[in-house]
């Protein structure tokens, strides 16, 4: 029901926006053309790529679901200029504040309107594009009342912290390799993934070269990593072999003992009804430790503190990726980006360092978090 819902809304967007596409065109058979088979493209290709993606090469499947998935950003926008201007249009006629063709008696049977908005929106959406290409170095330090080792030769922790990477068929290997580049100039002691390394499908991952990218990954105390609902819409199992094979340990409602000095527990993601409780998780924890804790959806923050979690990282708000999407993610969590504090837990909401879909960052920031624990 929620994807008929979403398909039927997003059709009717579609052709509220192409209409005064059309509308608006001057009167050209050539330009009416075009207009429809964009529209055909730019509206088909993303449920192609959705459906039936995996099944075609690679290269198209990927130009689909890019040119799908821009076109996902590019619409929402183009439909709020063109519902400010409806809106407008409307409140003039019941109030009469200004002539009726005051706007169109400049534009009317030209380009000028059509290429103005145009141009505004295409400007938009470089500057969001060069904007997710800049990777945010996120600093964080965090002092805990724990001690790293001995407490007659305690160590500081420096982590990297990555959320939301989504490779696949829009982040390729060339780009991961960026990151790779940005996370081993930290010298970090460990790497911690909060969820959705793997975007909506594992094959181009096990057809290309990102397992070993992931092993160019320097960190000597491991990478280690939780679910998030993106592995299950890729298929959990599959997900879960590509991981083993890059080497990263998945954490899956368990436990990892780092150097007999500190734990990293990995919940499993809010997708799978019967994940375990968190009490139950850190039952038996040795708590004069540093307890560090992976949780994809940052839901209930309140539970890390009840649980004497001393650091949580989670992820897959992006932040909304895009404004106004940020305005309902900042609605919907308690922080849906950034750091809080409740008592003795110290909690970091990553906006991700990769994104879903088009490569846009409006009012956002891909980033990565370099975590200095007790330094």
């Amino acid at each position: 029901m929620f994807f008929i819902i979403v398909f039927v809304v997003y059709i009717l967007a579609n052709y509220y926006v192409f209409r005064h596409f059309w509308i608006a065109m001057p009167p050209s058979a050539a330009g009416k053309v075009i207009l429809v088979s964009f529209a055909v493209i730019a509206v088909t290709s993303f449920f192609i790529s959705f459906l039936v993606g995996d099944s075609l090469p690679i290269g198209l499947t990927s130009f689909l679901y890019k040119v799908g998935t821009a076109w996902l950003f590019i619409m929402l926008y183009f439909f709020i200029v063109m519902a400010a201007k409806d809106l407008f249009g409307l409140t003039n006629k019941l109030l009469h504040f200004m002539p009726s063709d005051a706007i169109t008696r400049y534009t009317k049977d030209n380009w000028a309107g059509l290429g103005l908005m145009v141009g505004f929106i295409a400007l938009l959406m470089i500057c969001g594009y060069l904007k997710y290409q800049w990777k945010v170095r996120v600093e964080l330090p965090i002092q805990i009342y724990k001690t790293f080792g001995d407490t007659i030769a305690p160590r500081s922790l420096r982590i990297v912290a990555i959320s939301d990477l989504h490779l696949g068929y829009s982040i390729g290997e060339k780009e991961f390799e960026k990151w790779v580049g940005l996370i081993n100039a930290e010298n970090p002691d460990i790497v911690l993934i909060a969820g959705d390394i793997i975007d909506n499908s594992v094959r181009p991952l096990n057809e290309g070269r990102y397992a070993e990218v992931f092993h160019k990954i320097k960190a000597p105390m491991g990478i280690y990593a939780c679910i998030g609902n993106h592995e299950y819409i890729s298929g959990f199992k599959e997900s879960e072999a590509f991981m083993e094979k890059a080497g990263v340990k998945v954490l899956r409602d368990s436990v990892a003992l780092v150097d007999s000095c500190f734990y990293v527990v990995g919940r499993d993601d809010r997708s799978n009804p019967s994940r375990k409780p968190l009490q139950e998780l850190v039952a038996g924890l040795d708590q004069a430790k540093p307890v560090i804790m992976l949780d994809h959806q940052p839901y209930h923050l309140e539970e890390a503190e009840a649980n004497g979690i001393d650091i949580q990282i989670s992820g897959h708000t992006h932040q909304g990726q895009v404004w106004p999407i940020s305005l309902i993610t900042n609605k919907i969590y308690e922080r849906d980006h950034g750091f809080i504090k409740k008592g003795n837990a110290n909690i970091y909401v990553s906006s991700g360092i990769g994104i879903w879909g088009g490569k846009f960052r409006i009012g956002t920031q891909s980033e990565y978090v370099v975590i200095d624990v007790n330094k």
